[in-house]
């Protein structure tokens, strides 16, 4: 058997997987890691990993498997938040939970285990991994989707490499939540009936701006309603038939993002700064007495100018396809790579929990297109999309337009 270390978080994903790591007969260590002190924004309560380590602590000796404690903050604020910051600052909307998982938990606290002896390191992630042998004796490493609809993460694993899957472990993958919480409880594990984490990777729920106005300042500005007559809508070039190959020029102008310029249409409102709004928006805006909500079409960080657009409908939230340069784009799976002039098609999400789009992918020179089947809302600058072929996640790519 294997000498295994697993990021214990305090959860009940990660405590079932260090119970089912014992019972395959594994030699378990657990490692805690403290990833951020700063409570600016959070909205939590002062210290929430304080309460994530005592209940790994609870789980540790239950489970009577060492507990190791390691502050990775250093590297999780240039790795991942100050990477945050720049993008929100650029106009873009990044996932820290895809960075999260491809710069700290499976790079640095990957190191970590190794310091311990690792020959693997383990999460509670609801995924899969299957290895495959080439006619060449070399093995490739698939990425599963998770055996529970309603809890697959494997979107949030999008970024991470052979290397890192080979050395990576995901125990309750083949479990549904329901059966997780029951061997908790059957076990007598203080996690079983704990609530699962949500908001940001390690830091928690934020009040986003509040967050954020560490490194972006408040920048008074204007909201600018677009409505659904605008003349450019019309003109958006027609969806290419099924069985036609799209031009270069098809492809680009197809997944060309919209652009706004405040004669486009009119005030409405006011913002304290375009960098703290993303594209699908329709919280936060603090306009009211409208029939329909409104959504953020567009922000325009140069000019600190909000373009929305009333109602889900609104025509100016749907595109059919969208841009990932060439040095974005990544293959979980490197032996499905596909060379420029190349296309196929694939099941594809922009976003977790999206259900799965059908869509062609297009590798080029100028980068990937993915062209859906249907529009799709809040195609989103900064965010992953990645793309499956059934269960497997294939390769991923940072939406670039």
């Amino acid at each position: 058997m294997a000498r295994v270390v697993i990021g214990l978080s305090g959860g009940v994903d990660s405590s079932v997987a260090a119970w089912l790591l014992r019972q395959q007969g594994h030699e378990v260590i657990g490692l805690f890691m403290i990833n951020w002190h700063d409570t600016t924004g959070t909205l939590e309560g002062d210290c929430p990993w304080h309460d994530d380590r005592l209940f790994a602590e609870l789980v540790a000796k239950k489970l009577d498997i060492p507990l190791h404690v390691v502050d990775l903050s250093a590297d999780y604020r240039t790795r991942v938040v100050d990477y945050m910051f720049a993008e929100y600052e650029r106009g873009r909307t990044p996932n820290p939970d895809v960075l999260c998982n491809r710069e700290i938990k499976f790079d640095v606290f990957l190191r970590e285990a190794l310091k311990l002896g690792a020959d693997y390191v383990a999460t509670g992630h609801y995924c899969r991994k299957e290895e495959e042998l080439l006619p060449d004796g070399r093995i490739v490493y698939r990425l599963l989707a998770g055996s529970d609809p309603n809890k697959d993460q494997s979107y949030f694993l999008c970024q991470l490499s052979q290397e890192q899957l080979s050395r990576a472990l995901f125990p309750v993958g083949g479990l549904l939540k329901p059966e997780v919480r029951r061997i908790a409880a059957e076990q007598g594990l203080a996690t079983a009936k704990r609530k699962d984490s949500q908001g940001i990777c390690f830091v928690g729920k934020v009040d986003l701006p509040v967050f954020l106005q560490q490194k972006l300042a408040s920048k008074h500005g204007n909201v600018h309603e677009i409505l659904p007559s605008w003349p450019k809508y019309a003109r958006k070039p027609a969806m290419p038939a099924p069985d036609m190959e799209p031009s270069d020029e098809e492809l680009a102008a197809l997944a060309e993002p919209w652009h706004y310029t405040v004669r486009d249409g009119k005030k409405i409102g006011e913002h304290n700064g375009a960098h703290f709004y993303t594209i699908g928006q329709r919280k936060g805006l603090g306009i009211g007495g409208r029939k329909e909500s409104l959504f953020i079409l567009a922000t325009d960080t140069v000019q600190n100018v909000i373009y929305v657009g009333e109602g889900d409908a609104h025509p100016g939230l749907w595109r059919p396809a969208l841009r990932i340069l060439p040095g974005d784009i990544h293959w979980v799976n490197p032996t499905r790579e596909m060379k420029v002039g190349e296309s196929a098609r694939f099941s594809v999400r922009i976003r977790y929990r999206q259900p799965l789009q059908g869509a062609r992918l297009f590798i080029r020179r100028e980068g990937a297109y993915l062209l859906f089947d249907e529009p799709q809302r809040g195609i989103t600058p900064g965010q992953f999309a990645a793309w499956y072929d059934g269960d497997e996640l294939v390769g991923s790519g940072v939406i670039d337009a």
